[in-house]
């Protein structure tokens, strides 16, 4: 017997209201990077999908946007069927043919190369990668550039061990390059491609 498909999961209660307030969201923490914030979503995704980065791209995504998936994303039941009823996105297998990319195990992620830099004429034809993280705090290294108040500090768990230096090559490509949500539950802060990161590991 063929098992039958999970029932899919509700999305917004009101969508027109919660993305509006969700995208403000998302555009506070990318003007103010390194600087965690709460994401007001009261929505449950099948896991491993984190319910704020679920809110962002049912805010942010529709069927003109092309998402990437990470394996424990991709081989999960239900969080790609989840994806594509709330947005109507288009679920792609390379990185680099994606608008968003959404990491579940962010040890394990592409390098930040692998994915869609843009280019010098169109920068915003990149991607933006939602990284799910356990943890974000307001300590470990230093944040600095456009938005930042002098310096801010960040850290998220887990990352790779070289993501400073992945970080350092993403700003000297700019205005090429990507951006960063990184979300703990329903926490968020942001890294654009405009931010500087200095001293270690963002790894605590």
């Amino acid at each position: 017997m063929i098992a039958a498909e999970p029932a899919i999961a509700s999305g917004f209660a009101a969508p027109s209201i919660d993305a509006q307030r969700i995208f403000r969201r998302v555009m506070w923490a990318m003007a103010k990077p390194g600087r965690p914030s709460m994401l007001e979503v009261d929505i449950s995704p099948p896991p491993p999908l984190a319910p704020g980065a679920a809110a962002i791209l049912l805010a942010l995504a529709d069927f003109e946007t092309a998402i990437w998936l990470d394996s424990p994303l991709a081989d999960a039941a239900g969080v790609a069927s989840f994806v594509r009823f709330h947005t109507g996105a288009k679920i792609v297998a390379d990185p680099a043919e994606a608008a968003f990319a959404v990491i579940a195990d962010p040890v394990r992620m592409p390098p930040l190369s692998a994915f869609r830099q843009g280019t010098i004429d169109y920068p915003d034809r990149s991607t933006t990668l939602i990284v799910q993280v356990e943890r974000l705090g307001e300590d470990g290294f230093l944040v600095d550039g456009p938005g930042v108040d002098g310096q801010a500090r960040l850290s998220a768990e887990p990352l790779p061990t070289d993501v400073s230096a992945q970080l350092a090559d993403n700003r000297a490509a700019f205005p090429c390059g990507v951006d960063l949500l990184l979300v703990a539950g329903r926490m968020i802060a942001a890294l654009p491609r405009s931010a500087r990161v200095h001293g270690g590991a963002a790894c605590t």
